[in-house]
């Protein structure tokens, strides 16, 4: 699942075709609680089956004011065709409560993209 700073207000799904497979996109809506301030926002989170972890942009997270937990060893980020990410190592997570529906789960989700 993949959370980032440009959340719009409608679900939507999109299908493409990428090197002749079809790939979904689908957009569904969370509730994230910071769990240093207990305040919970409702964002569009991207649910990625091919993801292997959660990720939040740096940008989201320091707009939103989740309190960064420095990781003791940074971890390399790769793209599916087994590239680098451009954005670079995640150094950070956040620790947060997800919520889907009738669903709440504790979890600490990886921040990617520079501090600043």
């Amino acid at each position: 699942m993949t959370i980032n700073a440009n959340t719009s207000k409608s679900e939507e799904k999109e299908v493409r075709k990428i090197e002749g497979k079809i790939l979904r996109e689908v957009m569904v809506k969370i509730g994230l609680e910071r769990i240093d301030m207990q305040e919970e926002i409702t964002v569009e989170a991207l649910l990625d089956s091919r993801a292997t972890g959660l990720v939040m942009s740096s940008e989201f997270a320091r707009k939103q004011g989740f309190k960064l937990k420095k990781l003791e060893r940074p971890m390399n980020v790769r793209n599916v065709d087994r590239s680098f990410n451009k954005e670079g190592l995640i150094e950070n997570t956040v620790e947060v409560n997800i919520y889907y529906q009738r669903h709440k789960e504790r979890t600490e989700i990886d921040v990617i993209g520079e501090q600043k």
